[in-house]
Protein backbone atom coordinates (compact mmCIF):
# COMPACT_ATOMS: atom_id res chain seq x y z
CA UNK A 1 0.00 0.00 0.00
CA UNK A 2 3.03 2.41 0.95
CA UNK A 3 4.43 1.98 -2.78
CA UNK A 4 1.13 2.64 -4.46
CA UNK A 5 0.97 5.88 -2.42
CA UNK A 6 4.35 7.19 -3.22
CA UNK A 7 3.88 6.87 -7.13
CA UNK A 8 1.12 9.40 -6.68
CA UNK A 9 2.51 12.36 -5.32
CA UNK A 10 5.25 12.39 -8.05
CA UNK A 11 2.60 12.36 -10.82
CA UNK A 12 0.14 14.71 -8.77
CA UNK A 13 3.45 16.87 -8.43
CA UNK A 14 3.97 16.31 -12.06
CA UNK A 15 0.72 17.31 -12.72
CA UNK A 16 0.37 20.69 -10.91
CA UNK A 17 3.39 21.81 -11.93
CA UNK A 18 2.50 21.46 -15.86
CA UNK A 19 -0.38 24.35 -14.82
CA UNK A 20 2.11 27.21 -13.42
CA UNK A 21 2.89 29.66 -15.43
CA UNK A 22 6.99 30.89 -14.54
CA UNK A 23 6.82 34.33 -13.02
CA UNK A 24 10.04 35.13 -14.88
CA UNK A 25 10.07 37.98 -16.71
CA UNK A 26 6.67 39.97 -15.57
CA UNK A 27 7.61 43.41 -15.73
CA UNK A 28 4.22 45.19 -15.75
CA UNK A 29 4.01 47.36 -12.82
CA UNK A 30 1.30 46.72 -10.53
CA UNK A 31 -2.16 48.93 -11.38
CA UNK A 32 -3.21 51.56 -8.89
CA UNK A 33 -6.63 49.64 -7.37
CA UNK A 34 -10.03 50.27 -8.96
CA UNK A 35 -13.21 51.17 -7.38
CA UNK A 36 -14.85 54.32 -6.70
CA UNK A 37 -12.46 55.12 -3.72
CA UNK A 38 -9.30 54.31 -5.24
CA UNK A 39 -6.68 56.87 -5.56
CA UNK A 40 -3.96 57.42 -8.09
CA UNK A 41 -1.43 59.99 -7.34
CA UNK A 42 -0.88 60.58 -11.07
CA UNK A 43 -4.36 61.46 -11.46
CA UNK A 44 -3.82 64.89 -8.60
CA UNK A 45 -4.70 68.47 -9.53
CA UNK A 46 -4.40 71.27 -7.76
CA UNK A 47 -8.30 73.73 -7.17
CA UNK A 48 -7.90 77.30 -6.18
CA UNK A 49 -11.22 79.19 -5.23
CA UNK A 50 -13.35 80.45 -1.72
CA UNK A 51 -14.16 78.57 0.68
CA UNK A 52 -18.03 79.23 0.34
CA UNK A 53 -18.78 76.52 3.45
CA UNK A 54 -18.08 74.15 5.96
CA UNK A 55 -19.98 71.06 6.52
CA UNK A 56 -19.00 69.29 9.69
CA UNK A 57 -22.08 66.67 8.68
CA UNK A 58 -22.41 65.43 5.35
CA UNK A 59 -25.97 65.45 4.29
CA UNK A 60 -27.51 62.24 3.11
CA UNK A 61 -26.55 62.19 -0.55
CA UNK A 62 -23.31 63.19 0.22
CA UNK A 63 -19.81 61.18 1.39
CA UNK A 64 -19.23 60.38 5.07
CA UNK A 65 -17.22 62.91 6.98
CA UNK A 66 -16.48 66.70 6.76
CA UNK A 67 -16.70 68.72 3.63
CA UNK A 68 -15.11 72.26 1.99
CA UNK A 69 -17.52 73.88 -0.68
CA UNK A 70 -15.43 75.26 -3.08
CA UNK A 71 -16.22 77.93 -5.26
CA UNK A 72 -13.64 77.89 -8.20
CA UNK A 73 -13.80 79.75 -11.68
CA UNK A 74 -15.37 76.90 -13.29
CA UNK A 75 -17.91 76.81 -10.49
CA UNK A 76 -18.91 75.35 -7.12
CA UNK A 77 -16.83 71.88 -5.92
CA UNK A 78 -17.67 69.58 -2.83
CA UNK A 79 -13.86 69.00 -1.49
CA UNK A 80 -14.39 66.10 0.46
CA UNK A 81 -12.28 65.68 3.68
CA UNK A 82 -13.26 62.78 5.35
CA UNK A 83 -13.53 62.12 9.02
CA UNK A 84 -11.10 62.99 10.31
CA UNK A 85 -9.63 66.35 8.85
CA UNK A 86 -11.70 68.87 11.29
CA UNK A 87 -10.62 66.71 14.62
CA UNK A 88 -7.93 66.73 16.66
CA UNK A 89 -4.62 68.40 17.28
CA UNK A 90 -3.47 70.08 14.05
CA UNK A 91 -6.85 70.01 12.08
CA UNK A 92 -7.78 72.08 9.23
CA UNK A 93 -8.83 75.35 10.13
CA UNK A 94 -10.90 77.07 7.64
CA UNK A 95 -13.72 79.41 7.67
CA UNK A 96 -16.14 80.69 4.72
CA UNK A 97 -14.80 83.24 2.54
CA UNK A 98 -10.94 82.26 2.47
CA UNK A 99 -8.84 81.44 -0.46
CA UNK A 100 -7.60 77.79 -0.20
CA UNK A 101 -5.52 75.53 -2.92
CA UNK A 102 -6.44 72.06 -2.13
CA UNK A 103 -4.64 69.03 -4.34
CA UNK A 104 -6.45 66.01 -4.86
CA UNK A 105 -8.77 63.97 -7.17
CA UNK A 106 -11.96 64.06 -8.52
CA UNK A 107 -14.31 61.25 -8.54
CA UNK A 108 -18.01 60.36 -9.09
CA UNK A 109 -19.37 58.82 -5.33
CA UNK A 110 -23.17 58.36 -4.89
CA UNK A 111 -23.70 59.47 -8.63
CA UNK A 112 -21.84 62.76 -7.79
CA UNK A 113 -19.02 64.16 -8.80
CA UNK A 114 -16.77 65.06 -5.36
CA UNK A 115 -13.14 65.79 -4.97
CA UNK A 116 -11.20 63.94 -2.73
CA UNK A 117 -8.66 66.49 -0.79
CA UNK A 118 -5.03 65.52 0.20
CA UNK A 119 -3.73 68.62 0.88
CA UNK A 120 -5.46 71.93 1.59
CA UNK A 121 -3.45 75.26 1.85
CA UNK A 122 -4.97 77.96 4.15
CA UNK A 123 -2.49 80.81 3.63
CA UNK A 124 1.43 79.21 4.89
CA UNK A 125 0.02 76.46 6.06
CA UNK A 126 -0.47 73.12 4.07
CA UNK A 127 -2.54 70.80 6.31
CA UNK A 128 -2.29 66.85 5.48
CA UNK A 129 -6.10 65.21 5.03
CA UNK A 130 -4.95 61.79 3.04
CA UNK A 131 -1.86 60.20 2.26
CA UNK A 132 -0.32 59.26 -1.32
CA UNK A 133 -2.76 55.92 -1.17
CA UNK A 134 -6.17 58.08 -0.45
CA UNK A 135 -5.96 57.21 3.29
CA UNK A 136 -7.71 59.46 5.89
CA UNK A 137 -4.80 60.58 8.33
CA UNK A 138 -6.34 60.27 11.58
CA UNK A 139 -5.62 62.85 14.60
CA UNK A 140 -3.54 60.55 16.32
CA UNK A 141 -1.04 60.09 13.02
CA UNK A 142 -0.82 64.14 12.85
CA UNK A 143 0.27 63.99 16.20
CA UNK A 144 2.99 61.56 16.10
CA UNK A 145 4.11 63.50 12.34
CA UNK A 146 4.02 66.30 14.37
CA UNK A 147 6.18 65.04 17.64
CA UNK A 148 8.53 63.60 15.11
CA UNK A 149 8.90 66.72 13.28
CA UNK A 150 9.61 68.63 16.71
CA UNK A 151 12.15 65.40 17.74
CA UNK A 152 14.17 66.42 14.53
CA UNK A 153 14.02 69.62 14.71
CA UNK A 154 15.82 69.80 18.12
CA UNK A 155 18.39 67.62 16.85
CA UNK A 156 19.88 69.67 14.37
Amino acid sequence: MKLRSAGICPMGLLFFISFVQPVQGQTQPLAPPAGPFSYDVTHEVTLNGTVSGVLTKQTPEMVAGSHLLLTTLSGPVDISLGTFALRGAGALSVNSGQQVEVVGVMKTLKEKPVFLARTVKVGDHVYEIRNEHGIPITPQARERANQKAAQNWETR
